[in-house]
C-alpha cells in the first residue's frame, strides 16, 4: 500500500470562512404539543412485557413516562413507539429554535447545541460473525496467551524512497506497483535469515518451539468485510521483482472479497502498515501461530541530523518513518528481538545493506 508523507503547513492550515451576519429568525406557528399524560406511581417496575422493554431501551424512551393502554394499564409497543414519535417531534422542534443568547452572550442555560448522529434508535445491536468473530476470537486468544513486548525504532529511510524512485522508473519494474512496503518485506526476509529465532512458533501441547526455516509473509489487509492476513508463502525464495508481484496480486485478491482460506494459514510473519492512515506507530498484536509482527508506520519529512564523510553534524530535512515489533517473549527475548529490529532498520536506512548481508 503506498505510503503518504506529511502535509505541508499550507496544506494543515484551512483558509477561515466569511462569517455571515446574523438573520432574525422567521416566524412561524407552532404545532399543538402532544398531550402529557399524569406522573405514574414509581412504585415497582412499569407494566411492560420483556420485548416492549427492549424496544423502549432501544429508542431511548422511559418507561415510566409512558402512559399504558393495555389490560390493567400495560405498556404496548405502540405505547412506546407512539411517545417517542411524540417526544422526537418535540425535540425537532426545540432544537430547530433558535438559541437565546444569555447576559455573556453565550447560549442560554438548558438550550441544545448537539445534533444528533442520525436518525433511528439510539443504540444498534449488530451480530458478531463471519471474519469479525474469527478476528476477534484470534486476537483475544494470542493477546492472552503469548506475552507481547513490544519494541519501536524511528529510521532515516530517505535512501528506501530513493530506491522506491529508481524501481518506479525500471523496465522490470514497469508493470508492478512499487512502494516502500516492497523494500520493507525483502527487508524483513534478510532480518529473519540473520535472526532465525524469530520465525519460530511456541507449541504448548507438545512443549516445543518449532524453528521454521521458511517464511510465509503476512500482510495485514483492511477489506469490506474487515481485517483479513493472507500471506506470501516462501517469501524467502523471492527476488525483488517476485515479491512485488505477489504484494500485488495479495492486495487485489483481499480487496475484491476473493481471499481463500489456504491463503491465511501457515504464516510465520506479518507486517502492519498503519502508515497508509498517516498513523505513527502502534503496539500490533501477533497473528496467532505466529511469533512477531511488523508494525510500519507512515514516512514523513522532518529535520534530521545527518553526518557528512569529514564527521561534520547539519540539520537536514529527510524522510523519517518508525518502525515497530510485537513479539512474544516466551521464546524471543528482548536481545533477539531487538537485533532483529535493528537489522530492519538499517535496510530501510541504507537498502545497500541487503548486499553485504545477501
Amino acid at each position: 500500500a503506498p505510503t503518504t508523507s506529511a502535509p505541508t503547513e499550507t496544506e494543515q492550515v484551512a483558509a477561515a470562512e466569511p462569517v455571515a451576519e446574523p438573520v432574525a429568525p422567521a416566524p412561524r406557528t407552532e404545532s399543538p404539543a402532544p398531550p402529557v399524560a399524569e406522573p405514574l406511581s414509581r412504585e415497582g417496575r412499569p407494566k411492560a412485557k420483556p420485548p416492549v422493554r427492549k424496544l423502549a431501551k432501544d429508542l431511548g424512551v422511559d418507561l415510566w413516562s409512558v402512559q399504558g393502554s393495555g389490560t390493567d394499564g400495560i405498556i404496548t409497543r405502540d405505547d412506546v413507539q407512539a411517545f417517542a414519535s411524540s417526544a422526537g417531534s418535540t425535540t425537532a422542534q426545540a432544537d430547530s429554535a433558535p438559541a437565546v443568547a444569555g447576559l455573556n452572550g453565550s447560549a442560554a442555560a438548558g438550550a441544545t447545541a448537539y445534533a444528533p448522529f442520525g436518525s433511528g434508535p439510539r443504540e444498534e445491536r449488530i451480530p458478531i460473525k463471519g471474519v469479525r468473530k474469527m478476528t476477534a476470537q484470534a486476537m483475544v486468544g494470542s493477546a492472552f496467551t503469548a506475552p507481547h513486548v513490544t519494541e519501536w525504532v524511528t529510521v532515516d529511510v530517505t535512501k528506501t524512497m530513493e530506491l522506491v524512485d529508481r524501481l518506479k522508473g525500471s523496465r522490470e519494474f514497469k508493470d508492478v506497483k512499487v512502494t516502500p512496503l516492497l523494500v520493507l518485506a525483502k527487508a524483513l526476509v534478510l532480518a529473519i535469515k540473520r535472526n532465525p529465532g524469530m520465525n519460530a512458533t511456541w507449541d504448548e501441547a507438545a512443549q516445543e518451539i518449532v524453528q521454521k526455516n521458511y517464511v510465509n509473509l503476512g500482510i495485514a489487509a483492511a477489506t469490506p468485510r474487515g481485517l483479513i492476513v493472507p500471506n506470501i508463502k516462501d517469501a524467502h525464495g523471492m527476488s525483488m521483482l517476485e515479491l512485488a508481484q505477489a504484494i500485488g496480486a495479495l492486495t487485489a485478491t483481499a480487496r475484491e472479497g476473493r481471499t481463500q482460506p489456504a491463503e491465511m494459514s501457515g504464516g510465520t510473519m506479518t507486517i502492519t502498515n498503519v502508515g497508509v492512515f498517516g498513523v505513527d506507530s502502534g503496539t500490533p498484536i501477533i497473528n496467532p501461530g505466529e511469533s512477531a509482527i511488523v508494525c510500519f508506520g507512515t514516512i514523513r519529512k522532518q529535520p534530521w541530523v545527518v553526518t557528512d564523510a569529514d564527521g561534520n553534524d547539519e540539520i537536514a530535512i529527510r524522510h523519517v518513518t518508525q518502525l515497530a515489533v510485537s513479539f512474544d517473549h516466551r521464546l524471543i527475548d528482548g536481545e533477539l528481538g531487538s537485533k532483529f529490529l535493528s537489522d530492519l532498520a538499517a535496510i530501510m536506512a541504507d537498502p545497500a545493506q541487503a548486499l553485504v548481508w545477501g
